[in-house]
Formats: C-alpha cells, structure tokens, sequence
C-alpha cells in the first residue's frame, strides 16, 4: 500500500500530522515538520560539514561498500554534537517528550544509495526504545513490512523534505523497513534518526503533539 497517492512523489509534501495505527507498535508522520526554509538550511549545513564516511560490511565471502555515506554523533564513540543537531533534536524532542542521546545521519547520494530490509539493534541492554526519523532533501520512499503477520499490509511511505517520523519502541521487533534504490535523476537525501541509549533515558513516550 502506498501513502499519500494524490501527492507527487517527489514534491515536498504538505504540512499534516498522520497516525498509522499499526498492529504491535505506533507509527506517526509529521510532514513539514520542518519549514521549507529552515529545511533547505539545515540540509546544506550538514551536507557540507558533516565528516561523511563510508563503511564496508561482509557479506558471504566478500567486503562491500555502504551504498551511503554516514555519521555517528553522540555516546562515546561518536562525534561531538553540533548546534544544528541540538537545534533539530530539541524540536524533535518537544513533539514527542522524548529526550534522545545519539543520532545516525545517513547521506544518500542519489537514487543509487539505498538500505536493505532491515531491523534496527536494540541497545546494549537488549532493550529497544523509540527512534526519530527526520529527512531532508530528496524524497524516498521509506517502505514497512511486517515479520510475522501476513495479514497486515505492507507500507509504502514518501518521506519528504522536513519531515518527522516516529517509530515506537516495539516497532524494531515487529518491523523491517527499507529505502529501495531508484532509477530515476533524483537528487541528494540526508536522514538523521535520533535514538536513546541506556544512560540519560526519558521514557516518557506516547506524548505526541500534532504539527
């Protein structure tokens, strides 16, 4: 199933506020989370001056390349938090009530860049907890699929420029998600997904403001 079909794909959607309602976890949408302006600030601020690298992974018998770049900011191993991150994560923080402490940036390049289906980690406790997905730049599509229920259909979400999503925190164990590679001539994307820790948590989820 595909969201949002009276809207261009890749057009930056309108400001609105969607609840999915999704069996074993909660999904919400904050389109224009973000206005077009600051989103086109934040977007080139942290295309330019965040130190991009592009991991490998094994897979079988070879090592490959991300098809993305990315940035780790926050705990102990990752970079030092920038004022625009802080600006972007106290927004985001004021939506939902949740306090995060790390944030994932990736950088998709063009329509080549991708991720494949995947669950996210839980922490080092085993514990999952929520994420907040801000995009900005190009639209892609952000698709759901559920692990077990064939019965709940899966989803096809356009996350477009300065938009917020947040996955609940049982949504890793019953969800995968994937950013599928496009053909065609699209532009750069940068998400960044804000996660918590096991130190410094406020589980004060289930706050939701409509933006």
């Amino acid at each position: 199933m595909t969201l949002f079909e009276d809207i261009d794909l890749f057009d930056e959607g309108q400001k609105r506020f969607t609840d999915f309602r999704l069996p074993d976890t909660e999904l919400k949408l904050w389109e224009r989370f973000f206005e077009k302006k600051a989103s086109d600030e934040y977007f080139s601020v942290l295309r330019e001056t965040t130190p991009w690298q592009q991991r490998t992974r094994k897979m079988y018998d070879k090592t490959l390349p991300d098809p993305r770049l990315t940035a780790f900011y926050g705990g102990q191993n990752g970079y030092t938090w920038t004022p625009v991150l802080l600006d972007i994560k106290a927004a985001v923080e004021t939506a939902c009530g949740i306090t995060f402490n790390r944030v994932l940036l990736n950088y998709y390049r063009d329509g080549q860049d991708s991720v494949s289906w995947h669950s996210d980690h839980p922490s080092s406790s085993g514990k999952h907890y929520a994420i907040a997905s801000v995009t900005f730049g190009e639209t892609r599509l952000f698709k759901i699929r559920h692990k077990e229920r064939k019965d709940v259909a899966p989803l096809d979400i356009p996350l477009t420029h300065g938009s917020f999503l947040l996955m609940g925190p049982t949504m890793q164990e019953h969800y995968e998600h994937h950013v599928p590679k496009t053909t065609r001539n699209i532009g750069a994307r940068i998400n960044l997904t804000f996660r918590v820790s096991d130190t410094e948590v406020n589980t004060n989820y289930g706050l939701f403001q409509e933006s």
